[in-house]
């Protein structure tokens, strides 16, 4: 069983910042890749960053110059720092624990809104 304490979403004006958190049990959470997804009603989850246990991270076009994935393997948590906030950023933000071919776990969510 994999339990996830998912924070750090809310309001933000255009421009501004957020930093997410996802904690998750840590036996699976230091062997695992860890993705940040988004999604917004009626379309399907996006890729927003990954991070693999080696610290090789990959984005999301269109986060790509503006987030920055990171995760401390004692903390068992993950971050995005999320910079120059645009609506477009809005959704509800999840993150997704990746074991391979042993499956993968899903957190419920934080949501953003980058509205004015």
């Amino acid at each position: 069983q994999v339990n996830f304490v998912e924070s750090g979403g809310g309001l933000v004006q255009p421009g501004g910042s957020l930093r997410l958190s996802c904690e998750a049990t840590r036996n699976y959470f230091i062997v695992a890749t860890m993705d940040w997804y988004r999604q917004t009603p009626g379309k399907e989850p996006e890729l927003v960053a990954k991070i693999t246990t080696e610290g090789r991270t990959n984005y999301g076009d269109s986060v790509k110059g503006r987030f920055t994935v990171s995760r401390d393997d004692a903390k068992n948590t993950m971050y995005l720092q999320m910079d120059n906030l645009t609506p477009e950023d809005t959704a509800l933000y999840r993150c997704r624990l990746d074991l391979g071919v042993l499956g993968d776990y899903w957190g419920q969510g934080t949501q953003v809104t980058v509205s004015s």
